[in-house]
Formats: C-alpha cells, structure tokens, sequence
C-alpha cells in the first residue's frame, strides 16, 4: 500500500537583511531564517528549503507549489545597479525623465534634490515619429533612425532598452515597429515597450516605469532563470510563482518580462497575510505593522482588504519626501515604509541629536552582535541590551548574540555619559517613535483614527516594539499572528493568481461611447484572463473592473467600480452617480454642474481565495505564571524590572499571559508590556489588550 502523497507548500522571501522561507502541510507549519546571501540570493533561499524540508521529513517530489517574493528589483533600483539602459523615444521627448511634472515637493528647500534618471542623456535619443492621442498616426516613424540608434546602442555597450513613445497608450504600433528593428539589429538585449508595461497617460510617470523595468529586466531575468534551473536540478518539478506588488501571483514568465511590478513583492505578501487574519477574527480596522531588518512597513486594511493604489515611489533621495523618488506607476499594495528596522544604524546627527536610520547594517556585515565585523550600533543591538532578546536563541539559535559587543557599539553614541542600557533606551524609543510617527501621517493621508484600529505586528522586530508603539497611538489591541517573524512568506501562500491590466482611453461621461470602452474592456480581460489560466485553467475566477475619473480640469482622478458586464449607453449615469459617492465619501462634498471624465480603465482577474477560518472564542483555560524571570528596562519607566519569559509553543489557546513578559519562539520575541496583558485565541495568535479593557485581574 503506497503513503499519501503530502502537498507541501514553500513560501520564500528574501529580505535585505533575512531571507525567509515557510512550509505549509497538512496543518502544520515549519520556518527557518537565513541571512541573505546578497551575491547569490538563490543560495540562501535554496539553503532556507532544505532546513524547512528536512524539519518537516519531506523530500522534494512532496513540494506542490514554491512561492516567491525577492527585494532584488527594489535594491537594483536603490543601489543603482541595474543594467546600462537606453531609452528610445520620439524627438523632442528625450528630456522628459529630466523635466520630470515640474513640481517641487519642498518649495522653501533649496538644497532639494530630484532623483537622477536612471538612464543618462547620452542614452537617450530621439526619433522621429508621432501619434496623436486619438492614436492618430500624424508622422510615420524613420525606421532607418532606428537602425541609427541600434548602432549607437551596440557601440554604447547597452544591454537594456526602454521604448517610450508619446502617446503610445493609444496606438502601440510605432512601438511595436522599433521593437521589431532593435530586436533584429541588437540581438540578446532585453527590450521594454511603454504600450505593454504601463500603457497610461502621463508620460512621465510611463516613461520612468518603463526604463525602471527596463533596468532591472536583464537581472531578475537572470536571477529568476538560475533559480529555477536549480530547482530543477534538486529535482522539484512544482510550479514557481512571484508575488506581485499588488498583492496577486503570477508566473515566471509573466515575472521576468515585467520585473517592475515585483518591486513591493515582499511587503505586498505581509498585506495579504494582515488581511487573512483581519477576516478569520473579524477585524473591521487593523493597522499592519511589518518590521524586519532593514525597513518598517505601515498599511491600513479595511474590512479584510488593503488598499490598493496605482502609483509608488522607489529610491527618494531626499530626506524620503514623497515625490523625490522615482515614479512608478504599477497596482501596489497602499503603504508607508521607512528605514526603521532591527538592522537600522543609530547615529548623531550634526547637532549631535539621536537618529535611527535609514541606513542598515543589512545581513552583510549585520549588527555588531553578529560578530560579523560590524561595528555601527543597530537597533537589534539595543534590544539586545535592554534585555528582550535572549543572546542563546536569537533565530532560532542559528546565531549567538554578542552582548559585549552591542554595549561596544552603542557606546560610540555616548555624548551625556549615558550608561550603555541608557543608550540602547534612546535607540529604541527613537526608533518606536519614527514608526508612530509615520503611521500618525499615514492615517492623516487616509482620513483615519489610529487609536480605532487594530494593530497587527509580525516581521522579525515588529512583536519586540508593537506594545510600545501601540501605547505610543493609543490603540488598546494588538495581534501577534504565528509564525510573526516569516509573515510575509506565510502572506505568499494566502495570495491568489492575479493580474491586473490598465489601458487610458478618454470618455467624457456626457459623450460616453459604451462600445469602443467595451471593446477595450473585454481585450483587457481576455489578456487578464489568459495568464491567470495558465497556472490553473480549472480554478474560478473573479473579475472587477475598475474607472478612474474626475471632474474635467482636475489633475488627479480616483477609483470607481464598474460593472463586469456590456455597457450601454445609460451606464454612464450610473458610472456619475458611483463617481458622486466616491467622491463625497473622500472629500465631503460633491461639485456640482461639472462635467466628469475617465481617463484611465483597470480590470483585474484573480482566482478565488481559499476559505476564512474564522476564529472563536477561546475559554479562559488558565492564567500562566512563568517561573523564568529576565531582568529587562521597561521604556515606560527607564527602569529594569522583572519580564516573565515563557515559551511560545508551551501556549495553548485561552492561555493568559499578564504583563510585563516576555513570550519567545524562534523567529521573534513578544514584549509585553505592564500596560497590556496577553491571551492566545483559538488561532493560537497572541492578543494583546490594553489592562483596562480586559476584565481581568493583573
């Protein structure tokens, strides 16, 4: 009699500073974290398998789905180590990426700095040929001026080219026609058309999206080709999917020909995992708190879902102000993130005051208690110091902590003669505050109260400091998920197969033109349609499409649903009337007499989500008293006091846990604090509440 066959499911993300790497089998759950390896990524991540797999006894031929979330897109972006790019456009456009929309985000700052283009002046030229934005061919394009700037391109070295053509949105053919001559004259290099990668309006924000692509095409075309070469060797024959930035799946194929949409993969998965627990317990209002080793992530989920916008922003170069960053203009999952992790740097400033961050110490050297040569002190020094991690199980206890040598690091910023747990106090509290502060603004941005939501933290640091910020915005209940640490990969393996396809077609709503938007439409879908049923034709999927509209003369437009059907002529009065609900809902008020037009149309497919668990209350089964106490420095108080210190997996749902304590597993540490108690739910999750809403005694 043969065994069952096991269908394991692996979900990997690699980290600036930790790779992470989840199994899902039969109920069960085994995670590991591994230092990324930054030459190699791959080595890290097939290092990461082989731990899950022999944890769990399985074999490779037991693996039915691998998938995977990688940051290298975003570094190559940052680091600017990308592939030496070109830019093919029409004449006269060159300097479009330079011009950039001719705003100032700091009008009063005159040491602004706008991002440099990722392709220089030299590399970019300008053709002739030109489409008007009815997609009206006014000059045929010089093909023999292609060839010209093939040859430029080959003696130039380039390996990369984006072709972003004015108005291509409405009329790809030009674009498809140099496509077609540089492929011929230009073989082996990699070729990103602005009509395939975001065929919307506002050619800047098209152009910076298609070069961006552009640039990182021939790397993570490379990356995602020996990856899967290696996994085919140890012998996996499973599917390989990448999440997406919007918060969907898809495939390699899909991955390495628009690698631009993989740039917010890993912080999209932690979006997708905050929104599962959000409808298992039922939570209306959650604020997601992912920290990890280099950065800190911030979104709201409302009603199980994330918000999803259509712009993002990589690489700012000033003090992270929004619009000193390059524009991309992708599906991605709604967030604020800030360079505040457990790897980011404390340094003084000119006024010799404290910061923390954006700098990290990464995986390469890391911490100064690694013991890896680092010597800059971080903030997983100073939680070090002041007691919550414990230096023997730090990962797991793949990793042994030097005390010493935090206490050394943090003494550099000894500008008061201030002891060193004084010092790692400051770092924290600095820290903690960065990320309070930043999810203060963000709920300003989104019209929300902070205090009214949910904190749900996972991520490596985020359950050593979720209490402290959690007192610091007045929110008086936090989860901490299983498996915290590695949440993003446990995200990928709740994420559906999605794409998302986006077109700009204009329609005054007073002239709506219901065939040639349907016509569109239903191409949209049917490309939507084809490449999520190519990872599984059989599943169900859904459909939502989507306008963005405005009254005329704005500059901006926001979100309407539109019906998933044929339009007719009358639709346009109901698309008007969803537009005045929107609009109302953000602005208060609605404009009346002013015509509304859309100019850009999204549709988007993704399989069905697998069904909600949801949680039930646990029975108060017992009040644990730890009997291991570990002195740590409350940050309430300055002082160290006694935190009980209690093993995770000895938790059993209804468990309470009171405050101060702290609860250990391998991949993180949950600080309690004196002003919350802590119960696990059916879910085995860890809550948090506020002492005075928890009708218990301390």
């Amino acid at each position: 009699m043969t065994a069952a066959v096991k269908q394991a499911r692996i979900g990997a993300d690699i980290g600036g500073t930790f790779t992470d790497v989840v199994l899902e089998v039969d109920g069960r759950r085994e995670s590991t974290k591994i230092l990324t390896t930054y030459d190699a990524p791959e080595r890290a991540l097939l290092e990461g398998i082989d731990v899950v797999l022999e944890r769990a006894g399985l074999r490779v031929d037991d693996v039915e789905l691998i998938v995977h979330g990688t940051t290298l897109a975003t570094n190559a972006l940052i680091e600017r180590k990308g592939a030496r790019t070109a830019l093919l456009t029409t004449a006269g456009f060159r300097d479009v990426l330079e011009l950039a929309s001719e705003s100032r985000f700091d009008q009063y700052d005159l040491t602004m700095q706008a991002p440099t283009p990722l392709v220089p002046r030299t590399l970019r030229v300008g053709i002739a040929e030109r489409i008007a934005a009815t997609g009206e061919v006014l000059l045929p394009i010089d093909t023999a001026a292609v060839r010209a700037a093939a040859a430029q391109f080959r003696a130039q070295e380039v390996t990369s080219v984006a072709i972003a053509f004015l108005h291509s949105y409405a009329n790809p053919d030009h674009e498809r026609a140099a496509a077609a001559v540089l492929a011929e004259y230009l073989p082996g290099v990699s070729i990103s058309l602005s009509s395939e990668v975001s065929p919307e309006i506002r050619e800047y924000e098209r152009f910076s999206t298609t070069v961006a692509n552009a640039y990182v095409q021939p790397l993570v075309a490379s990356y995602l080709q020996r990856l899967e070469h290696k996994l085919g060797t140890r012998g996996f024959r499973c599917p390989l999917f990448l999440m997406l930035s919007s918060g969907g799946l898809t495939t390699v194929e899909t991955a390495a020909r628009f690698p631009v949409r993989l740039v917010e993969s890993g912080p999209a998965g932690g979006a997708i995992f905050a929104a599962s627990v959000a409808a298992e317990r039922g939570i209306n209002r959650m604020l997601a708190l992912d920290v990890g080793g280099t950065t800190a992530k911030i979104c709201f989920i409302e009603a199980a879902r994330p918000r999803i916008s259509q712009m993002f922003e990589v690489a700012r170069v000033h003090r992270f102000r929004k619009g000193s960053g390059l524009p991309l203009r992708i599906p991605v999952v709604e967030m604020v993130e800030i360079g505040a992790g457990g790897g980011s740097i404390a340094h003084l400033d000119t006024a010799r005051r404290l910061n923390v961050g954006p700098r990290s110490a990464g995986s390469e050297p890391g911490p100064a208690c690694y013991g890896r040569g680092g010597k800059a002190p971080t903030v997983t020094d100073a939680d070090l110091v002041l007691g919550r991690i414990d230096p023997a199980t730090f990962a797991g206890g793949s990793i042994t902590l030097d005390v010493a040598a935090a206490a050394a690091a943090l003494a550099t910023l000894n500008a008061w003669d201030a002891t060193s747990a004084q010092l790692a106090l400051g770092v924290s509290e600095t820290v903690d505050e960065a990320m309070a502060s930043a999810a203060r603004v963000h709920a300003m941005e989104n019209g929300a109260d902070t205090g009214a939501h949910t904190l749900f933290a996972f991520g490596g640091a985020a359950p050593l400091h979720a209490a402290r910020i959690a007192e610091k915005l007045g929110i008086r209940e936090v989860v901490i998920p299983r498996s915290a640490g590695v949440g993003s990969a446990v995200g990928f393996l709740r994420a559906p197969i999605a794409y998302e396809v986006s077109r700009s077609q204009h329609q005054r709503l007073e002239q709506f033109d219901p065939d040639a938007v349907n016509a569109m439409l239903a191409s949209m879908a049917g490309e939507a349609h084809e490449i999520v049923a190519r990872t599984d034709a059989a599943k169900p999927r859904i459909e939502r499409r989507t306008a963005f509209a405005r009254y005329c003369g704005q500059g901006f437009e926001i979100a309407i649903d539109v019906p998933t059907r044929t339009l007719a002529g009358d639709d346009a009065t109901l698309l008007a009337r969803t537009f005045d609900t929107a609009y109302r809902a953000l602005y208060g008020a609605t404009a009346q007499g002013l015509a509304i037009e859309v100019l850009t149309w999204r549709v988007s497919v993704t399989t069905e989500a697998a069904p909600v668990r949801r949680a039930v209350p646990a029975p108060a089964s017992r009040k644990v008293v730890p009997e291991i106490k570990r002195r740590v420095v409350d940050p309430a108080s300055g002082e160290a006091i006694d935190f009980a210190v209690v093993s995770r997996t000895a938790l059993e749902p209804g468990d309470l846990i009171a405050g101060p304590a702290l609860i250990v597993e391998h991949e993180t540490t949950t600080v309690v604090s004196a002003a919350f108690n802590a119960t696990i739910d059916s879910h085995e999750y860890i809550v948090l509440s506020r002492r005075d809403t928890l009708g218990v005694p301390a």
